[in-house]
Formats: structure tokens, sequence, C-alpha cells
């Protein structure tokens, strides 16, 4: 089992509101200038949400929900920092819950 952390927040909020790709082009050039893999992940709709035990984190934020997901649990923190108001937390994945950390509810059209 991998821990994975995530921050989440309404897909308006994080996709429309924050100036989150600038985020993303930010992370992804460090990442390019140090050599270091990518180890996080936008997920929309993120599929962990409909577990169990994440009823009430669900129940916090706006729906529809986009998370970035990340095995890095500092990366998740500096973006706590950079947007404020998201939710943060943690899963272990697989499990009996979630299958795939990563799986998204939305459907392509």
């Amino acid at each position: 089992m991998t821990t994975y952390y995530y921050v989440l927040a309404s897909q308006k909020f994080l996709l429309e509101e924050e100036p989150f790709e600038e985020v993303l082009k930010e992370r992804t050039s460090n990442y390019q200038e140090q050599n270091k893999e990518i180890d996080f992940w936008l997920v929309k709709q993120p599929a962990f949400l409909e577990a169990p035990e994440f009823a009430e984190i669900k129940a916090k934020c706006p729906l529809p929900a986009a998370a970035v997901i990340s095995t890095n649990e500092q990366l998740i923190t500096w973006l706590k920092l950079r947007l404020e108001y998201v939710l943060t937390g943690k899963l272990e994945a697989p499990s009996e819950t979630i299958s795939d950390p990563l799986a998204s509810l939305e459907t392509v059209s």
C-alpha cells in the first residue's frame, strides 16, 4: 500500500478562480530543472470521495470536486499554502474501498 496526499476543492474554485494552471506549470518546471519524476496528478471528480471513510470530507467540499494527488507530502503542504481555501488529507491505496487513488468519476464525452 502507498500513502497518497491530496489537496481538494471544487472544480470551479481550483480550475477557474485560482491561477492553478500557473501553479502547475511552476511545479512542473521545477521538477524538470531538478530531473525529478512527476509525482502529482490532477483528478477531476476523484473516485476516492465515494469511499465510506471519505463521506465527511465529501460533504465539506462543493461538487464537482477536483484534487491534486501526490506521493509527496511537502508538495501538498506547499499547494495548501499557495491555494489557501482547500481541504487536505491523505489516503492509503490500493485498499478495500479505494482500488485506484487516481480514478475519476468524470466521463469523457
